[in-house]
């Protein structure tokens, strides 16, 4: 199985979420009206809160390889992709198509939390050995 640096990954996505509100603020804000504005904004933040949760997947796992955290990281790094990009898309391509990808990445999210919690609980990431 391809092993993923989540916290590597985590780094790039919070660099281009930065990236991607400044050009949503200077260059977006002429180009489309106010409501495809906010969707564009809705997919940073998601990106933005969903890049710190992939960068604790990436630290816990380095203390611990628990094979559902890892999964979760995969979840994380797929709602990012599927909620987020589909808001991209959809808001610079006008194209309709990609908002039936948006509640797939949401349920991503939705899985990578409960797999995020479920390592929690059955793996104590601190004991001290």
């Amino acid at each position: 199985m391809l092993k993923i640096n989540f916290m590597l990954v985590a780094a790039l996505l919070g660099g281009l979420a930065v990236i991607l509100g400044a050009f949503a603020a200077h260059g977006l804000e002429q180009a489309v009206d106010a409501k495809m504005l906010s969707r564009f904004h809705t997919g940073v933040e998601y990106q933005f809160y969903h890049v710190f949760a992939l960068l604790w997947v990436g630290a816990l796992y380095q203390l611990k390889p628990y094979k559902p955290l890892y999964f979760s990281g995969l979840f994380f790094l797929s709602g990012i992709l599927l909620f987020s990009g589909s808001l991209y898309a959809y808001v610079i391509s006008a194209n309709k198509l990609f908002v039936i990808l948006t509640p797939i990445g949401g349920l991503c999210f939705i899985i990578a939390w409960v797999l995020l919690a479920y390592s929690l609980y059955r793996v104590n990431f601190f004991e001290s050995h």
